[in-house]
């Protein structure tokens, strides 16, 4: 199949960038949407041109560092797919795909299709973490929690921290990120000591990284590979109304 690719190319953060059109002839359908990119950066470098910038790792759908917005949809739009995991047989012959950075100033861009997303990692540290020191693990049904809360305590622990959320969200909003750190600890009877300095610093994290608020458009919740639920939104609402009331 015939792939004709419009992609964001920009040197570095400071310098204006640009979409260049490329076309690639051979693409297979079982491959995945990283796979399309490495046969077009050995097409750019065969000819002499500079390759594609863009982040990856794994390739199994399980960091998130491969996030970038296809034709307007963060990660392709396939329901909890990240970009690693897209396949071209959602594609069809012919088809013309744009390929952008996330866009958002707490993600912003250092080259091509790569985006610093070190602003999560500031967030995460100025509350995310439980600062007692407990040894090794301790026996798991020393603390009883009820499954349930459990269930949803790891749900929001699959947060993976691409940043879809943000880059989905008409506010560039990092929100969701944001709560399902908060949720995931507020949950657990390990994180309840610190819960109220924890959402607080967090929040504040979060404001000062310039990302904006959340208006409830449910934007993240569809793009986010791992389907955390906007639910976690409104348990770092109420964690943030017990923190400032003392209650």
């Amino acid at each position: 199949m015939q792939l004709h690719l419009k992609v964001w190319r920009q040197a570095r953060a400071n310098t204006p960038g640009q979409f260049q059109t490329y076309t690639v002839a051979d693409a297979h359908p079982d491959m995945s949407f990283l796979e399309l990119l490495d046969v077009l950066n050995e097409q750019l470098i065969q000819a002499g041109a500079e390759p594609i910038e863009f982040d990856h790792d794994c390739r199994e759908g399980i960091c998130g560092s491969c996030g970038v917005m296809i034709n307007g949809k963060a990660h392709g739009g396939q329901p909890q797919t990240a970009t690693c995991q897209l396949y071209l047989r959602h594609f069809n012959d012919g088809d013309k795909i744009t390929l952008e950075p996330w866009r958002s100033s707490g993600f912003p861009v250092i080259k091509d299709l790569v985006v610093d997303r070190s602003a999560f990692d500031r967030i995460q540290m100025a509350g995310g973490y439980i600062s007692v020191k407990t040894g090794s693990a301790p026996e798991a049904n020393a603390i009883p929690v009820p499954k349930a809360t459990a269930d949803a305590a790891f749900d929001y622990a699959a947060c993976i921290g691409c940043g879809a959320c943000v880059a989905a969200c008409p506010n560039a909003s990092a929100s969701l990120f944001t709560a399902a750190k908060v949720a995931h600890l507020a949950l657990l009877p390990q994180g309840h000591p610190e819960r109220h300095t924890r959402v607080l610093a967090m929040g504040e994290q979060m404001t000062a990284e310039g990302f904006g608020d959340c208006s409830n458009h449910g934007e993240c919740q569809a793009v986010c590979p791992k389907g955390i639920s906007i639910d976690a939104i409104a348990t770092m609402r109420r964690e943030y109304v017990r923190a400032m009331t003392g209650f």
